[in-house]
């Protein structure tokens, strides 16, 4: 079962925000620092996040959030974050999650964004599988 998440389900969501980021390499977590990133974003409505579950146990989750489109006027939203548990990938889960964010914004939203890895063969492999496609555009990124 998948569905919306709010600021209730932090605890079910936390334990797994902190899986995907140790996947992505972050060392060093602080646990309250985490649960008031996702509250944060949750209450002020600045993501929207879905939640799967398997025998009433959460394990996987995708965020998005919002952005704007001045060309097409509407508002598209980028997939930024999808993590299912290791012993549970490629059992239909992350797809369900996907299905899920695309009929919600069904008629609410031009589209949808997202970056992956050029070596993350598995994740391109998944996208494409779920009807995304590389665009023609070159993404260009500047960090502090």
């Amino acid at each position: 079962m998948t569905r919306l998440a709010d600021v209730n389900d932090i605890p079910k969501i936390l334990p797994l925000l902190m899986d995907y980021r140790t996947f992505y390499g972050v060392k060093t977590q602080d646990v309250d620092e985490a649960e008031r990133f996702l509250h944060e974003r949750l209450s002020k409505s600045e993501s929207i996040v879905f939640v799967t579950f398997h025998e009433g146990e959460a394990v996987g989750f995708i965020q998005l959030y919002p952005s704007f489109s001045t060309v097409s006027l509407k508002r598209q939203w980028h997939l930024n974050d999808l993590f299912v548990k290791e012993e549970y990938r490629r059992k239909g889960y992350a797809s369900e999650l996907m299905e899920s964010a695309k009929e919600y914004f069904k008629g609410r939203a031009k589209g949808f964004t997202l970056i992956t890895e050029k070596t993350n063969v598995n994740a391109k492999a998944f996208y494409k599988a779920n009807g995304w496609q590389t665009d023609e555009y070159d993404f260009y990124t500047f960090f502090y």
